[in-house]
């Protein structure tokens, strides 16, 4: 079969859907890639796959999102392939209407996290609802990456056949690494006895770093190394101002990594893991992180509660609040023996739940191919 997955940025192709065309090829078909130009589709190319980059956007600008449909229609027309396959929601929404346009045979659709879950007005919400109704129609394989939001498709009629397939890591890339954890520590100036905190993630305000900023004042034993950066494409607020006030506050324990491609070992390098995001599909930092070995600080969200099993794996704490997370990672700093039982049941549950194989096989095998 000849397939085309469907995603908007190049981040989102390199980290969400380039293990799956790999998986697809494997078992004998032909994968093309879309999404938006970027440098991070160096990795797919190199791989071996051909990527078509159509003008996409991640706004709400109608003629941007005309110009991508006319682009992904045209696409579709000149390739006639045997199934398009989409992600995330705005070019979820425009390749399954674009696909069903052109005549597609199968039409699929993985859901990374419902917009109208997330927090923001009232009519962004009411949009979002209704655009992934109009394209449930169309949807022959409708797909999330979390339990809860496949039971919101089946429960407001987006899709009554909606199943979770989860997200997934290779467990032998993220693993516990002691000769990487004596590296790193020794090149980033954490001392054994040290605490190291880890996020990774884009640099975005729902991402919680406001609050993790803060909280990490009322954390003196501890050092946070914030890996990450903000996408050309995300929208919102700067966290310049935060940093700088962090900067100013924490001191030498605040480390700014950037984006890095040596994230296993950065993670291996860490004691506590956290994410305190105000929203979230199924977060694949916590599937690294748990299959790592690290305990997990996350908010009791959508996605991050699937994952986090509390007071087992980690710890769940209430989003945009600075004192339950400075809380919580200051009992984790705080014990060490505590850190490592929890950490040893995440990986073992991530283990038994993230697979990347397993999970890009139950992908497939949902997907028919």
């Amino acid at each position: 079969m000849k397939v085309i997955e469907v995603a908007n940025v190049d981040f989102a192709l390199r980290h969400f859907v380039l293990p799956l065309m790999c998986g697809a090829r494997a078992r004998g078909h032909e994968v093309i890639g879309v999404c938006a130009e970027g440098p991070l589709l160096d990795t797919a190319r190199a791989d071996g796959f051909r990527i078509v980059t159509p003008p996409m956007a991640r706004s709400l600008s109608p003629v941007a999102q005309w110009r991508a449909y006319r682009a992904l229609l045209s696409l579709f027309r000149a390739e006639r392939p045997d199934m398009v396959h989409a992600h995330m929601p705005i070019s979820g929404f425009l390749a399954r209407m674009a696909a069903w346009r052109a005549g597609v045979p199968r039409i699929a659709y993985t859901c990374h996290g419902f917009l109208f879950n997330q927090p923001g007005p009232w009519w962004r919400r009411g949009l979002s609802f209704g655009l992934e109704w109009l394209a449930g129609r169309v949807t022959d394989r409708f797909l999330t990456v979390s339990a809860e939001e496949a039971a919101d498709a089946r429960r407001l009629h987006i899709h009554a056949g909606a199943e979770a397939v989860l997200n997934g890591r290779d467990p032998a890339v993220f693993r516990p690494d002691p000769a990487a954890r004596a590296a790193l520590r020794a090149e980033l100036g954490a001392a054994d006895g040290d605490c190291v905190v880890i996020a990774v993630s884009r640099l975005v305000r729902h991402k919680g770093y406001p609050e993790l900023l803060r909280a990490m004042e009322a954390v003196p034993d501890a050092t946070l190394w914030v890996v990450g950066e903000r996408l050309p494409s995300d929208h919102g607020q700067s966290l310049d101002a935060d940093f700088a006030r962090a900067e100013a506050a924490l001191g030498p324990r605040l480390k700014r990594l950037g984006y890095r491609h040596d994230v296993a070992r950065l993670l291996a390098a860490a004691d506590v893991f956290t994410l305190p995001s105000h929203f979230e599909g199924l977060p694949m930092s916590i599937i690294e992180a748990m299959l790592t070995g690290l305990p997990v600080v996350a908010t009791d969200v959508r996605g991050p509660r699937e994952q986090v099993v509390a007071e087992e794996t980690g710890l769940l704490v209430p989003p945009a609040q600075d004192a339950p997370l400075a809380a919580a990672l200051a009992r984790l700093a705080a014990d060490p023996a505590l850190r490592a039982r929890m950490g040893e049941a995440g990986r073992q549950r991530a283990r038994a739940l993230f697979d990347e194989a397993k999970v890009i096989g139950h992908t497939l095998d949902c997907l028919g191919l």
